[in-house]
């Protein structure tokens, strides 16, 4: 995983107002590149404002934020040249298949060789298989997995996962931290809003939580653990979660591929 001394993100002082109804209060948080960055928060916290104006889609009252080197505010362009952006549904045509969903961003992104950017992406993200059937046919967990490989056409340095897993059953949501962890290993940027916090203990190199419009606690899940008080040591008999079921009766495993 690489880092640079700039952040791929930074945000200041950032203020976000609706009809008078303050949503961010002053926002702050730096992002290294190539990693994954956490924003926890619930429903209303002001996470997908936080994205919306990162991705240049809303403009800040007050405060700045730069992307890639580049202020939001007054390089919008450079911006979206930097970033591709995934939202809570994915965007995907069901018509058209998985290959020519990607053949079609491709073009209009003017990647070199469309078809060959597009098989990489369908092998990288283990679609290969259901690369010649339609959308339609496709489970949730395969059609986020296209929709974030979609977003990788062109290379972007940053890109923004906004609740990627919403509405995914557990097999799905194991197959799509697979594919957001693959980003940073590939020097990616992530910046990832979800309400999960297993989502964020599992993937993030750094979390924040978002309370009231304001950055509450930003740190490593060790910094974050760190805050609790001490804990003491207790043997009791672990049972597994409902979870650990589901996975173990449809035979699945957070390396397992998906069956077209």
């Amino acid at each position: 995983m690489t880092t640079t001394a700039t952040p791929a993100l930074r945000v200041q002082g950032l203020e976000k107002a609706f009809r008078e109804l303050p949503i961010l209060r002053g926002v702050d948080f730096d992002v290294p590149a190539g990693t994954i960055f956490a924003l926890l928060g619930s429903n209303g916290a002001g996470k997908t404002t936080v994205v919306r104006i990162l991705s240049t889609l809303l403009r800040a009252d007050a405060g700045s934020a730069t992307v890639a080197g580049f202020d939001v505010a007054t390089h919008p362009a450079e911006v979206r040249g930097s970033i591709s952006l995934t939202g809570q549904f994915a965007a995907v045509d069901e018509i058209l298949t998985g290959r020519e969903n990607l053949v079609l961003i491709a073009r209009l992104r003017r990647v070199p060789e469309a078809r060959a950017a597009a098989d990489t992406l369908l092998h990288r993200f283990q679609l290969s298989d259901a690369a010649d059937r339609r959308v339609a046919t496709y489970s949730g967990g395969m059609r986020r997995r296209l929709d974030i490989a979609m977003s990788l056409l062109g290379d972007p340095p940053v890109v923004f996962l906004d609740e990627p897993t919403t509405s995914l059953d557990p097999q799905s949501r194991l197959e799509v931290w697979r594919s957001i962890k693959d980003l940073a290993r590939h020097g990616t940027t992530v910046l990832l809003t979800t309400q999960y916090l297993d989502e964020a203990e599992q993937l993030a190199d750094r979390i924040a939580i978002l309370h009231e419009g304001r950055i509450i606690v930003d740190g490593t899940l060790a910094e974050l653990k760190a805050l609790m008080p001490p804990t003491t040591v207790e043997y009791v008999e672990k049972q597994p979660t409902l979870e650990d079921v589901f996975l173990a009766v449809v035979g699945a495993s957070p390396t397992s591929k998906e069956q077209p």
